[in-house]
C-alpha cells in the first residue's frame, strides 16, 4: 500500500509540475506576445476552464498521496526515505500555500476586472507580471516536490532489490 501511495504521490507532483512548467515556458511567454485585451479575454477564459474534476483532482493528490505515504508504516524504510516525503509534501503545500494566497486572488480580481468595466491594459498591468512571478515560485516548489519524492520511490526501489 506504501509503495502504491508512493507511486501516485508522484505520478500526481509529475503532472502538476509538468502543468506548471508548460505554463511557465510555453503559454505565458505565447501570451505575453497578445494585445491588453486578448491577453485579459485569453487568461480569463483560462481561469474558468482549468479548475475542472481532473485538474482538482491531481492538485489535491499533490498533497495527499504523499501525506497518506507519509503516513502510512512501511518495513524497512530508512529516515533518508522518510525525510525526503516529508520534505516533498512541504514543498507541495508550500506550492498550494502560493496558489491560493498568491495566483487564485489575482486570478479573481482578473475576473471581477472584466464585470467592472476595467481597461484591458490596468487589468493586465494589475494581473501578469504578479501572476508571474508567483507562478514562478510555485513551479520551482512543485518541481523540488516532483524530485524529492521521485528520489524517496528511487531509494524505495533499490532497497526492495537489495
Amino acid at each position: 500500500m506504501a509503495a502504491l501511495l508512493l507511486a501516485l504521490a508522484v505520478v500526481s507532483t509529475g503532472l502538476y509540475a509538468g502543468f506548471l512548467l508548460v505554463f511557465r515556458t510555453g503559454i505565458m511567454p505565447a501570451l505575453a506576445r497578445l494585445t491588453d485585451e486578448e491577453f485579459v479575454t485569453v487568461m480569463r477564459r483560462i481561469n474558468e476552464y482549468v479548475p475542472r474534476p481532473v485538474f482538482l483532482l491531481v492538485f489535491l493528490g499533490v498533497v495527499a498521496f504523499p501525506a497518506a505515504a507519509l503516513f502510512v508504516p512501511v518495513d524497512g524504510r530508512t529516515g533518508t526515505q522518510k525525510w525526503l516525503v516529508l520534505a516533498g509534501l512541504v514543498t507541495a503545500v508550500a506550492n498550494h500555500l502560493v496558489t491560493v494566497g498568491g495566483n487564485v486572488p489575482l486570478n479573481t480580481a482578473l475576473a471581477a476586472s472584466e464585470e467592472a468595466g476595467t481597461p484591458a491594459a490596468q487589468a493586465r498591468a494589475a494581473f501578469e507580471k504578479r501572476w508571474n512571478a508567483l507562478h514562478l515560485v510555485r513551479t520551482l516548489l512543485i518541481l523540488a516536490s516532483f524530485g524529492l519524492l521521485t528520489a524517496s520511490a528511487v531509494l524505495s526501489t533499490t532497497s526492495a532489490v537489495s
